[in-house]
Formats: structure tokens, sequence, C-alpha cells
């Protein structure tokens, strides 16, 4: 077998057997000098570096690789591949963290060496239970950044809410992404976002990512052990949205153990979807976000290069230039009214306007449907902050 695979095959079998407790697998590796050298020693000696009450001992043994070799020669077929902790490609700002993985599964069409090379990485994290506010700085948040010279590497779980919003809003300014995944690289979670996830995954860059081995279900505690390797990854962790106790605030947290920067955007005082936000301000642990491109100046960046769009007004006139007039106007008057008032409904435009519903419920389809506004499940309304 060759030495590589061997290496390779060693380092996921003390993923797999050691996983829940990297930092005695890492201890062994940095015993021993590689995980194929903890292989070659012999079971007394391996007892003895366990010490004489440990769980593990006896748990290390040749026939272990067997079943990793099962497990990962179809993946490796399918381009899968395993970097190791002291390995080419191993994430070195991982490798900082007490508690690092002993390696991690990568789904990608880049290869590892290139995927984690030396540039700044952000995590934006946050709640699933997303508001059109949050939805709305999420988006212009990866849209500054985007903008700047750096073009910084974003990370996210592929959770609802703020997570798959961070990862589409990355693909389409253009920017490359990471999934961290709960589950093992043979699955998506959640199932519903396997189509971006297939996309990432074939776009140079970006890569599906986990530690946990193939076959891995999604229970409570991984989401967890996956939220340490997503603020372990970053240099700075962005909470825009999470309540007090959600896995956006405890991703935050974790990186700020590791020493990492981390910024909340700040929101209402009675709403529980920003309640971790504040108390990380609160505390003294997040600085808050108020500007963007002060934002990107602190992450070393670089400065926000400007966009100058048409205006909201000039755009719905010229749009919709074949329209009567009185169409036109109240267009013009449904868009002014959502760009003001974030999220506003179909029912308070009706008052805010004086106009009937049927206006105004037309109008809200076409600006949407020409791309001027977006709409949620409820149909609160929120303009497209990427041109206007």
């Amino acid at each position: 077998m060759d030495r590589t695979y061997y290496e390779t095959l060693c380092a996921i079998t003390l993923n797999r057997v050691m996983g829940y407790e990297p930092a005695a697998a890492r201890r062994l590796i940095s015993t021993f000098g590689s995980p194929g050298a903890v292989f070659d020693q012999s079971p007394s000696v391996l007892d003895e570096a366990f010490g004489p009450f440990s769980k593990w001992r006896g748990a290390i043994c040749r026939s272990e690789l067997d079943i990793s070799a099962r497990e990962f020669e179809p993946l490796r077929r399918e381009g899968c591949a395993f970097v190791y902790y002291g390995g080419a490609g191993y994430p070195p700002l991982l490798a900082e963290c007490p508690d690092a993985p002993v390696g991690l599964y990568i789904r990608s069409s880049t290869p590892p060496e290139e995927l984690f090379a030396p540039r700044r990485t952000i995590s934006v994290v946050g709640t699933r239970d997303i508001s059109p506010y949050g939805k709305e700085w999420t988006e212009k948040l990866v849209d500054t950044i985007s903008r700047t010279p750096a073009k910084p590497l974003i990370v996210s779980g592929l959770a609802i809410g703020v997570d798959i919003t961070a990862h589409g809003a990355a693909l389409d300014c253009g920017l490359p992404t990471v999934a961290v995944i709960p589950v093992g690289i043979d699955s998506i979670y959640p199932a519903r976002h396997r189509i971006i996830a297939e996309r990432m995954a074939g776009t140079p860059g970006c890569a599906l990512v986990t530690d946990f081995p193939p076959g891995t279900s999604p229970v409570a505690f991984n989401f967890l052990r996956r939220n340490r390797i997503i603020a372990g990854l970053s240099h700075a962790t962005i909470l825009t949205e999470s309540k007090a106790k959600g896995g956006g605030t405890m991703t935050a947290r974790l990186a700020a153990g590791y020493g990492r920067e981390v910024f909340a955007l700040p929101g209402r005082i009675d709403d529980v979807r920003s309640a971790g936000c504040n108390r990380l301000i609160m505390e003294k642990i997040a600085e808050p976000l108020t500007d963007l491109g002060e934002l990107a100046g602190q992450l070393g960046l670089g400065s926000v290069s400007l966009r100058r769009g048409p205006a909201l007004e000039e755009s719905v006139r010229a749009c919709y230039s074949n329209a009567d007039a009185q169409t036109v106007e109240r267009l013009v008057a449904v868009a002014q009214a959502i760009r003001t008032n974030r999220g506003i409904g179909p029912e308070e435009i009706c008052r805010n306007l004086s106009l009937d519903y049927g206006s105004v419920s037309a109008a809200i389809c076409l600006l949407e449907s020409d791309g001027f506004i977006s709409t949620d499940l409820l149909q609160h309304c929120t303009i497209n902050h990427k041109k206007y």
C-alpha cells in the first residue's frame, strides 16, 4: 500500500475511533510523529502511551484500518479527500485550536492544499428563524465583503436561515464559500439544501467539509462539534441574528474562546432573534456591526469599491414605460414604501398609501417578478439592496 494512502487511512481510523476526544488522538500523532507511526507501534507500546486506566487501550488496532478502507474507498473514487492534523492541506487556523479534529473529509473541485491556502476567512452565522432584517443585512454584509480586494472565504453551516443566506450570497457575489456539515460527507443536511450544496462542491474554491465519518446522522451533539470547526476555520466570526442560546451565539462564543475577532449585528431589544447578538455586544464579547465599510477595514480586507446603480424611481419608471401613467405612479409608490419600511406587508402598504388590496398585490407581483423586491412566505416585502 502506498505510504501516503496508508497515512490517510490511519488518520481516518483515529478520527473514527477517537473523534469525540480529538486532543487524545492528536497527542498520539505528536508523540509518534504521524498517524501511520501510531499504527506501527506494538499493542504494549500503545497501552503504555494511553496509560493503565485509559478506555482507548486495545482500541487502536490494524483490523480497524480495514473498516476505514471499505468506508473511504468509494468516497475517494467520487473525488472526496481527507486531510489530517500535521499533514498537507489541513487548515492552519484550525490547527491552532486546542480541540481541533484529527482530520476533515472534503468534497470539492479544488485540491485541499489550495482550498485553505493563506487568505482571510470569515464565518457568517446565525439563527434558522431568520427575519427580513437578518436576511437583508446578511446579504448586504457578504455583498460588501465581495467588493474588497481581499475576496475572503465565507464559512457557514449550510443550515436554514442565516447560514444558507450567507452561502447563497457568496456564490452570487463570486466569493468562495465552505459549508461545515454535521453529518458524514456522504450525506447532505438539511436535504432541502442539496442543490446549493452540490453547486458548492462543484464550484472552484468552494467545498463541503465535515469531521464525521460516513453514515453519521444529525444528532444534537454533532451541531456543537460542527460549530467549533466553523469558528476554528475563521479569522473572524460575524453573528447577524441569533437567539440568546442559539447555535450562532454558541459559535461566536467559541470563536472568542479561540482568540478570534467576533462581530454582531445589533437588533431591537424586544426581538428574540437579536437577543444573542445584543447580549454578546453587552458582554463585550462582540464588536457591534454598525458600518459595513468600517467592518471591511477592521477585518483587514481593504477598502470597499463603490457600486453606483440607477435610482429606484428612475428604474421603475423605465421598466414600466409602456404602462399607463396611473399604474406607473402606483408601482413607484409601492416600491418606495417597501424601501422605506423593510419587511412591510401588503395590508400595511394599503393603509399607508390608501390603495385597495388588489392593486397593491398586483404591484408587488410585478415588482418581484422584475427583480425590484423580494417577498417571504408571509408576504413581507424587502427591496433588492444589491441594485438599490
